[in-house]
């Protein structure tokens, strides 16, 4: 593996260690009530690293030269794990609404499945402009979800934590919006690979 495909490996790993250190007191709130106030810079910390070597696998890939079809789908498959991940914890966590979120998971269902047919035409289709501008969307929505987590668990501005709930539930509707609309993008480069050929 390159640099960059073990700068994304890493956001691989995180995605299961944020699950669990966000889930245990979710599903333990009593046994486990202190470990809310434990659990919140180690959630940040997690997310923060996740997103940093999103950032520096991309720039290494560039200035190295060591962009590659195997980094192109590892990538948007990293992404799309760490995503799906943090959002079905803030489904089950009550902030995001269920079905938003299954409207994010048939999308990546379809992309991968868009992904699998472009493959058996010899064309390695990566992220496009539409998927980089949701995937920023979900960071944005994830993040502000985040902290709104992080403040009921610390028990601190309890009078903010309606507003940055409402916000991070519309930041989360816009994103899914530009998930809809990336894949009509994606769609259509299938369709015209299919009347040109490979590319």
């Amino acid at each position: 593996m390159t640099l960059p495909d073990r700068l994304t490996f890493i956001r691989v790993i995180l995605t299961p260690v944020f699950f669990v250190v966000y889930m245990l007191p979710v599903l333990f709130p009593e046994q486990l009530a202190g470990s809310a106030v434990w659990a919140v810079p180690a959630l940040w910390l997690i997310f923060i690293v996740s997103e940093l070597t999103d950032l520096f696998d991309g720039i290494a890939a560039r200035r190295l030269g060591l962009t590659s079809d195997f980094g192109k789908l590892f990538d948007p498959f990293a992404d799309t794990l760490m995503q799906i991940t943090c959002f079905f914890c803030f489904v089950i966590d009550g902030i995001f609404p269920a079905v938003l979120f299954l409207l994010v998971l048939y999308r990546e269902f379809s992309i991968l499945f868009i992904r699998n047919l472009m493959l058996k035409k010899g064309v390695a289709m990566g992220a496009r402009i539409g998927g980089k501008i949701k995937t920023v969307t979900h960071i944005a929505a994830a993040a502000i979800a985040l902290l709104y987590a992080s403040l009921s668990r610390l028990g601190v501005f309890s009078g903010m934590q309606p507003f940055v709930k409402i916000s991070a539930i519309a930041v989360f509707g816009v994103s899914v919006l530009f998930s809809v609309l990336s894949f009509m993008d994606y769609l259509t480069v299938y369709l015209n690979a299919g009347k040109t050929g490979p590319s």
